[in-house]
């Protein structure tokens, strides 16, 4: 009978064994009477449960009752006594029955237990609740007695139907370990027969049972009680001593079949995760042998653009990310067969390398088509982008050579020509780049085998190399026609460099005539105070006046060389109306005044040497002396040089320009007047004293 069962009965309190011994070691069975009327049906299944409990040999050491009718009345307990002999009658030996303190005296004489002894079959005595330390000591007594035994009714149940619900579980899991074990010892093909019956778990937790065990018997071996004197005693029941040594053949029993039961999973386990690797290895193997590589045999192309290329870029990546979902099982199969290798029986390990192996294989096998198309796409993507961008440079190089350059002045022409070389050495150096990255990529597609995606790929290999070489021949067509263009320009721009160089030429040549021709008036006044003097002023005049016709004909020849290159460039010289004019206009008043500086020397140089000639002469000599028209010849030109000096210089538009200053004029004109004085007094020396025409 389990305690669950009666547990509502057993609740009630209505016997208990609290553990004490009688001093025969019997074992003393307590029957607490109550003011209620008691149960007779529910006693006698107590007492059946609570004597189903003590060992044989205790059972033979009998028991003694006490049968505490304090609180109940006297036809109770007198029921209670007759229903023992029904009950235990073989192993009762004592009934000691409390009595109320004089309460039951008029009544007992009429029923005397004593002398129904041989009846009973026990012996039955009537004693008051101080006097039961005849019979039992007091350390055997409960505290309702006087003694010094501590009982707690909730706690003896709660430990008892710990042990018989673990009693229960543990037999059960005893059992069912015992049958799973005792299959896996059958064989593995009859193993594998019963695969399915072996697989089933047993219905506890064997760990859970084992701590419950554990703890029930730490209980029952460790059971407290507090002594009268305030110290702690150990006194385990009976009962729970018995108990002891079932819990611990249980639990050997549990703990042996448990090991065996860890073996058998571990060994189930291990075959399990070998079947389930297994199963993993050929799914991955069939996946990337089959849809992985079919991905990658539609997949060949290389674009005609950024954009294209971007695009198969994203599908490849869509396809890299399917791949990698798959090696990352790989890595994880990889780890767990390597653990395997480790700890694995000799049996396994020629399968599990082959299967690391033949798994290994494929997935780098897998790994590589997907690097080298990887690489293919981003060699592409970034061959059309230097592509792009070298028809960026071609489309701006051409457009700039459309558009028609303007003179303004040879420094911008200069800046635009500076330009268009750094944009066509920019295109070369694209160009040089696309012919590197088309090689490239070249080599690569001529790398690539039948084996890459699986199949014969020269149909597809030939339209992209076709691509690539159609792409690299017009850049190469579109430069070529690029650079003759600028050769075009840059032959026009140099003309029109040199043409606006010739024109500032020009310029200068007649401001250098300019400064000549303002030099020679305010410079060139002297006229010389001797022939002598006066011949070498008029030689570095004529070597001035070279000078001047030098950059004259410099001018002109410049002007000229304008005219002809505007005719080539097909444009008007601005110096072809204004420039020209001006040099003629300054050459011609140059002429004009160089002309009458050479008179007014000439004159000088006459003047001077006919007046050295007569004043230099001797008296003696009567030729010299006779001739006095030379006399007047020099005075004559004397007067007529003075004249000439107050007279300016008359140009083609009606302006006039006068040589030097006024003082610069007076210096020079009072010198000749010195020298036509010495010549009127050499007149009158040689003839009658006459007034000298100065003197006038």
């Amino acid at each position: 009978m389990d305690a669950t069962v009666i547990l509502p009965i057993l609740k009630k309190k209505l016997a208990f064994l609290s553990g004490g011994k009688d001093r025969r070691s019997g074992l003393i069975l307590t029957i607490p009477l109550c003011l209620e009327q008691t149960n007779m049906d529910e006693l006698s299944v107590t007492l059946d449960y609570l004597l189903s409990i003590p060992s044989d040999k205790c059972k033979a050491r009998g028991f003694t009752v006490i049968v505490d009718g304090r609180k109940s009345q006297w036809n109770v307990v007198k029921t209670v006594v007759l229903m023992l002999q029904n009950v235990v009658p073989a192993e009762v030996s004592l009934v000691c029955v409390v009595k109320p303190d004089e309460f039951w005296d008029k009544k007992v004489t009429h029923f005397c237990f004593w002398k129904e002894k041989d009846r009973l079959g026990f012996e039955v005595i009537l004693v008051s609740a101080n006097k039961l330390t005849r019979y039992i000591e007091p350390c055997q007594l409960t505290e309702d007695f006087g003694g010094s035994m501590t009982y707690d009714h909730m706690d003896w149940l709660n430990k008892r139907l710990a042990f018989e619900k673990f009693t229960k579980e543990s037999t059960s899991l005893l059992d069912e370990l015992a049958l799973i074990n005792s299959g896996s010892d059958k064989g593995n093909q009859q193993e594998k027969e019963r695969s399915v019956d072996l697989n089933f778990l047993p219905s506890v937790d064997p760990e859970t049972v084992l701590q419950t065990g554990h703890e029930l018997l730490s209980e029952l071996q460790q059971r407290r009680f507090n002594g009268s004197d305030g110290g702690v005693s150990w006194s385990p029941m009976d009962d729970e001593l018995l108990a002891q040594p079932q819990v611990m053949k249980l639990l050997d029993s549990l703990r042996e079949q448990y090991t065996r039961y860890q073996e058998v999973c571990r060994q189930r386990s291990k075959r399990t995760q070998l079947e389930e690797i297994q199963q993993k290895v050929m799914q991955v193997v069939n996946w990337l042998e089959g849809p992985g590589s079919e991905q990658l045999r539609t997949q060949w192309g290389i674009g005609d653009s950024i954009r294209a290329s971007q695009a198969l870029q994203q599908k490849h990546e869509e396809i890299e990310s399917q791949h990698s979902e798959w090696f990352a099982v790989y890595v994880e199969l990889n780890q767990q067969i390597a653990a395997l290798l480790n700890a694995g029986d000799e049996e396994d390990l020629v399968e599990l390398k082959a299967l690391q192996q033949q798994l290994s294989d494929v997935c780098y096998r897998q790994a590589s088509q997907l690097e080298f198309r990887q690489n293919l796409l981003q060699a592409a993507l970034e061959f059309h982008g230097v592509a792009q961008d070298l028809s960026q440079q071609l489309d701006g190089l051409l457009g700039m050579l459309c558009v028609d350059v303007a003179p303004a002045d040879g420094a911008s022409i200069q800046q635009t020509l500076k330009l268009l070389e750094e944009k066509l050495k920019s295109v070369d150096l694209g160009q040089q780049g696309l012919r590197e990255k088309g090689q490239s990529l070249l080599d690569q597609i001529s790398n690539q085998a039948s084996w890459a995606y699986g199949k014969d790929v020269s149909n597809e290999n030939k339209e992209n190399v076709d691509h690539i070489q159609g792409v690299m021949e017009d850049m190469q067509l579109r430069k070529q026609r690029c650079e003759d263009m600028v050769d075009v320009r840059r032959l026009k721009m140099l003309q029109m460099v040199q043409l606006f160089k010739c024109e500032e030429d020009a310029s200068q040549a007649v401001e250098w005539l300019s400064e000549l021709l303002d030099a020679l008036l305010k410079t060139h006044i002297r006229l010389g105070d001797d022939s002598q003097e006066t011949k070498v002023l008029l030689e570095k005049h004529r070597k001035f006046v070279d000078v001047a016709q030098s950059t004259y004909d410099y001018g002109r020849q410049l002007l000229q060389a304008t005219v002809v290159l505007c005719q080539s460039l097909r444009c008007t010289s601005r110096s072809s109306g204004d420039t020209l004019p001006k040099l003629n206009r300054v050459w011609k008043q140059f002429t004009i005044t160089s002309e009458e500086r050479v008179t007014r020397l000439e004159m000088a140089v006459a003047f001077h040497s006919n007046a050295e000639k007569v004043l230099q002469e001797c008296p003696d000599e009567p030729e010299s002396i006779n001739d006095m028209e030379q006399f007047d010849e020099i005075e004559a030109v004397g007067k007529s040089l003075l004249d000439r000096l107050t007279v300016p210089v008359v140009y083609p538009d009606g302006t006039e320009q006068y040589f030097g200053s006024p003082s610069d004029m007076a210096s020079t004109a009072e010198h000749i007047r010195e020298k036509i004085k010495l010549v009127c007094l050499k007149k009158q020396q040689l003839r009658q004293p006459e007034v000298c025409p100065t003197e006038s």
